[in-house]
């Protein structure tokens, strides 16, 4: 008799896997400073909730010129086209951008831009970014969230927001910023942990939804005028 067959891990046991994607234009950048810590505490409120994480960084700078010939041509280079596609994959996804002209920038956009429609449906986003000014910080709420609202990817309550003086502005500004780190770190790790992948959180429509019932519009204008 032949040895019995290995049943595939159970979705406690399946390791997680987190992409980080940073849109900083510098070297060192303060997005990607940010964005490394909310990747270390997530990765940590991961395995605390059972699901170790295998963590990957894309580094939109080091891709700035394939992106843009992607944007052209309409044909990706090998290692834009492994991120695009990595990117797609995950269970929980860190994004984070400067603020300029309070909005994201224009690599960070782009680089959305160029994902499927469907691509990240279902995948919970932890939204970050970082600014000269705390005055910047609602870029998040009117610009980034509605992005990924649009690409039907949910976000975790907590954006966080790092300005100059969360880096070096004494004992209060950190701890404020790291206090906002654990925060989002943990509502990500909530949502990525009931995971089940693409299709279950987001199932394909089966064509026998009960169809919508729609009362024509000559008819609401027709019973307002009565009650009028």
């Amino acid at each position: 008799m032949g040895s019995p067959r290995p049943h595939p891990p159970r979705e406690a046991e399946r390791r997680a896997t987190l992409a980080v994607v940073t849109a900083g234009l510098g070297e060192p950048s303060t997005s990607r400073l940010l964005a490394d810590r909310l990747a270390y505490a997530a990765r940590d409120q991961l395995a605390a909730r059972g699901r170790p994480a295998d963590v990957h960084v894309v580094e939109l700078r080091e891709l700035a010129g394939a992106i843009a010939d992607h944007m052209v041509t309409g044909f990706p280079p090998a290692r834009l086209r492994d991120a695009l596609a990595e990117v797609a994959t995950v269970d929980a996804l860190i994004a984070v951008t400067p603020v300029f002209a309070a909005s994201y920038s224009g690599l960070f956009k782009s680089f959305f831009d160029l994902l499927e429609p469907d691509a990240l449906r279902g995948t919970p986003v932890l939204m970050a970014a970082t600014g000269g000014t705390a005055r910047h910080s609602l870029a998040l709420e009117h610009a980034v969230r509605p992005l990924f609202g649009y690409l039907r990817a949910p976000t975790v309550p907590t954006a966080v927001f790092a300005a100059p003086e969360d880096w070096g502005g004494g004992d209060r500004h950190t701890g404020e910023l790291a206090a906002r780190v654990e925060r989002a770190a943990g509502e990500l790790a909530d949502m990525a942990a009931g995971t089940r992948g693409r299709a279950a959180a987001a199932p394909p429509a089966t064509g026998t939804e009960a169809p919508l019932d729609v009362v024509p519009f000559a008819e609401q204008l027709a019973a307002l005028s009565v009650r009028n």
